[in-house]
């Protein structure tokens, strides 16, 4: 594979196929993981979360900017909604990320394709072509719809939640979930009306429990706070650094069950089509003969023997 050495040197032609044929699962994706695999797990993973419209992408414009100049090589994976259309990513938010791209940081959107485990498997695989490829620390931003979150916080190694003190109803947004899952609690936007107050809830919520969370305030609009939080999180990862690989024992655990599961279930679905007791006890099943769980318990027993 040609494509190996032109990503070792970090070209972007490289990258974007590489994480195409990842993405898409191709048998391809296979091939390439195998040969990078050994060479991967070594960059801090950073997710970036929180509710729609508090400007997470001006955000980490800028933030992998000042990144840049500690001497780190960002890149950002950003995980988008699908769009139902083209089964794409809607790539709107990007537009807002052309500073950070000049200072040769890679951006790219990944769909999340709507299903659980999905954003895992083609997110896991995307960090360790940018990760071959020499960037850390790669930044992930979720686009704020539930499970992704939680699936994100599963994937990285530090992870920020950003709000803004016009999210409405902020307080109670924030005790949904999100409240477990941020090393870093960032209220954005803090040139606006009610920063302090939201600050201050932040704080009592949050700051005040085991975890001890980093709460900061950062303005893109008046660049306030940026370089702030761009040096919490390069302390962040050093310190993180140490319980990395016993994270990574875990993950990997769960990523192996992952695929097998998926296996064994695509392995399952080839043989049910073709499975004569299956259609047998459907026909049953179907005409009130046999109830559901009777009719699966018995297909399950002539299939595992």
């Amino acid at each position: 594979m040609d494509i190996l050495s032109d990503l070792k040197k970090g070209k972007r032609g490289a990258i974007a196929k590489a994480i195409t044929i990842v993405e898409n699962d191709q048998p391809e994706s296979k091939k390439l993981l195998k040969k990078i695999f050994k060479e991967t797990g070594k960059s801090m993973v950073i997710g970036i979360t929180g509710p729609a419209g508090a400007g997470k992408s001006s955000l980490i414009n800028k933030t992998s900017v000042a990144l840049k100049k500690l001497r780190t090589k960002p890149a950002v994976l950003a995980v988008d909604p699908t769009s139902h259309v083209t089964g794409g990513a809607i790539l709107g938010d990007r537009v807002r990320m052309t500073e950070s791209t000049d200072s040769g940081t890679y951006i790219r959107s990944i769909a999340s394709r709507g299903a659980t485990g999905a954003v895992s498997r083609s997110l896991r695989n995307s960090i360790r072509v940018l990760e071959y490829a020499g960037f850390n620390p790669i930044i992930i931003e979720s686009v704020g719809a539930g499970q992704t979150e939680v699936e994100i916080s599963n994937i990285a190694d530090i992870t920020v939640v950003v709000f803004n003190p016009h999210t409405g109803d902020s307080i109670q947004t924030i005790k949904a979930g999100l409240t477990e899952i941020g090393d870093i609690y960032l209220v954005n936007k803090s040139d606006l009306d009610g920063t302090n107050q939201l600050f201050d809830a932040v704080r009592d919520f949050i700051g005040a429990t085991e975890r001890n969370p980093i709460i900061l305030k950062t303005s893109v609009k008046k660049n306030t706070g940026i370089t702030q939080f761009a040096k919490t999180l390069k302390d962040m990862m050093k310190e993180k650094q140490k319980s990395k690989e016993a994270k990574d024992r875990q993950r990997l655990e769960t990523e192996l069950k992952d695929i097998v599961l998926n296996n064994i279930r695509e392995k399952m679905d080839d043989m049910l089509a073709s499975d004569k007791t299956f259609s047998k006890y459907l026909k049953k099943l179907q005409s009130k003969d046999i109830d559901p769980f009777e009719a699966a318990d018995k297909i399950t027993k002539s299939l595992v023997k």
